[in-house]
């Protein structure tokens, strides 16, 4: 029974993991115009204490839209359990926060593979496209029209998450849905802490730590949020500030569980801001 939690707890960390590498706008009082010309960032991925991958993202800007790609690669369980998976996605930047047009997942463990494919109009969600395609569980809470309106998808989420007009960036709500479940992030502020660097960056080294909150909303069994072994109260999101590039930067995210924390942590990030100064981070 563990050993099938384990890995349904795998297929979502390495699913939703992928989303966490994504940068995104320090909050500005003007109309955002200096989104940064590209991003390269890589992340270690570890379970336990024990590293179990790593995920790889990449984005450019012109200002006025976006397209971003990751990539993650995760092996668990001594090998029994391994998960590749791809994501893109792409829309416009508006002045509160990203509009998303596209989005795809592809995945392939050592039995399956599939996809999740999400169109966009104005008002949220327009077209849905699931690979292998199936009914959602009998015991799944119905998603309905109105869940998909104004929401984001899971890479799309993380512009929004750190991008407002002022105030501090872990005090929102995200309204996300990632092809089957509907779900808020609610976000907190919990304090900061400073880091060291392997090779001085000369940027601001105070991280924001976030308290985030998982809350299902629909496509999701109620049984499994009854005596949950994810403790999905007490995730944590680490945001660097780089004032010089106009982004913050996704340092750490934690997940806690009943046996041991996922976490995943950067390892090198590389910025080009919008007026072509080089910035390069190293942990």
């Amino acid at each position: 029974m563990i050993f099938q939690s384990f890995k349904a707890f795998c297929r979502r960390l390495a699913a939703g993991i992928v989303v966490a590498g994504a940068l995104a706008p320090v909050p500005s009082h003007a109309a955002d115009t200096s989104w940064p010309a590209s991003v390269a960032a890589k992340y270690k991925l570890y379970f336990g204490g024990f590293e179990v991958g790593s995920y790889r993202f990449k984005s450019t800007s012109n200002g006025e839209t976006y397209e971003t790609t990751g990539s993650a690669d995760v092996s668990a369980l001594f090998g029994a359990f391994k998960w590749k998976g791809g994501i893109e996605s792409s829309g416009t930047l508006g002045p509160k926060a990203p509009a998303p047009s596209a989005y795809k997942l592809s995945f392939k463990t050592k039995s399956k593979s599939g996809s999740v494919t999400l169109g966009f109009d104005k008002t949220g969600v327009k077209t849905v496209a699931l690979e292998p395609s199936k009914p959602p569980h009998p015991d799944a809470v119905p998603v309905k029209p109105e869940h998909l309106k104004s929401v984001f998808d899971p890479m799309s989420s993380i512009l929004a998450m750190t991008h407002a007009s002022g105030g501090n960036p872990c005090d929102r709500t995200i309204p996300i849905f990632d092809g089957k479940v509907r779900f808020n992030l609610v976000m907190s502020a919990k304090g900061e802490q400073n880091i060291k660097e392997e090779k001085p960056s000369g940027q601001p080294k105070a991280l924001k730590v976030c308290k985030v909150k998982y809350v299902p909303v629909a496509g999701h069994k109620p049984k499994d949020f009854a005596k949950p072994w994810v403790d999905y109260d007490s995730m944590e999101i680490t945001l660097r500030p780089i004032p010089s590039a106009n982004v913050y930067v996704p340092y750490t995210v934690t997940i806690p569980t009943t046996i041991g924390s996922a976490v995943m942590s950067a390892e090198s990030v590389n910025i080009t801001s919008s007026d072509h100064t080089q910035i390069a981070l190293t942990q």
